[in-house]
């Protein structure tokens, strides 16, 4: 199988920028995020091997769901600007590794992700790792997508196939993954849910009911101090489920081509590391027997 890595850029940068102490240029610039990211990513070529590369970013402005949920990660205190700053930079040394990125207004980058991974699923002998900060695309993983996600820090990484996350989840199937949010809520999107709704009862009713849909259609065979709770907020869980899934017909095509990893330019990277005082990273660039 050839393998297709899929970065989701502002997750890693977001992780980095955290993870690490300020780090600055002679010149006062602030680069902890560049310099954490591009250590995830050599880290991620290193372990991985892939054939194929490509990143993914939000783009500034309202996605289909905050246009459709005013409340949609309204909790979510903003980053930054000095965080944000350093995205430009971050897409700077991704041109110069000639790994492409991928973006679509209107669209979140897991949406992205969900498109480009499922368009790749289809080709014959390609496999899929989605390299991400967070859980949120668990609910992607079949037998031809997988994710690597960073457990803590920028450095203790795990590869959630369809066991693992069943292992994660008390037994949950990563398409269960949304109708888990659905009852359970996600507070870090201010995905509602149902109010009461832990993890543990909506993993218990999942595994009983499958999904939320069909939950519904049995309420009545749940205990009645609960199914009186999921009976008043019904369209609050069904609409919550829904602000969880990611779209995987997002309007963006994936050249696989493109993405395969080739020879880029080595002085042009190096003059860039110069220039941000990487010069650790210099000796980690990719060489062609990585690849």
């Amino acid at each position: 199988m050839k393998k297709f890595v899929l970065i989701d850029g502002n997750a890693l940068v977001h992780r980095a920028y955290h993870a690490l102490p300020k780090l600055t240029t002679k010149k006062g610039e602030l680069v902890n995020a560049v310099y954490g990211f591009i250590s995830i990513l050599f880290k991620i070529l290193d372990d991985l091997k892939p054939d194929y590369v490509a990143a993914t970013f939000d783009l500034a402005g309202p996605t289909f769901r905050h246009e459709e949920f005013d409340g949609y990660k309204a909790t979510r205190v903003k980053g930054p600007q000095e965080l944000y700053d350093q995205l430009k930079i971050v897409k700077q040394v991704l041109g110069a590794l000639n790994i492409p990125i991928y973006e679509k207004e209107g669209f979140e980058a897991d949406d992205v992700i969900g498109a480009l991974a499922s368009q790749a699923s289809k080709k014959e002998g390609v496999e899929t790792i989605i390299a991400t900060g967070d859980l949120d695309t668990l609910q992607l993983v079949n037998s031809k997508i997988k994710v690597y996600t960073l457990k803590k820090g920028i450095k203790d990484t795990i590869i959630y196939d369809r066991k693992a996350v069943e292992e994660r989840f008390g037994g949950l199937e990563p398409e269960q993954m949304t109708d888990y949010k659905g009852l359970k809520g996600d507070s870090s999107d201010n995905i509602p849910g149902v109010p009461g709704i832990g993890e543990k009862t909506a993993i218990d009713l999942l595994k009983e009911y499958k999904t939320i849909e069909n939950l519904y259609e049995n309420l009545h065979l749940v205990p009645q101090k609960l199914g009186d709770k999921l009976s008043e907020f019904k369209d609050q869980a069904i609409f919550s489920k829904y602000l969880a899934t990611i779209r995987i017909d997002a309007p963006v095509e994936l050249d696989l081509e493109k993405c395969a990893l080739h020879d880029y330019e080595e002085n042009k990277v190096k003059k860039l590391f110069e220039e941000l005082e990487f010069f650790s990273l210099i000796n980690r660039l990719p060489k062609k027997d990585n690849r």
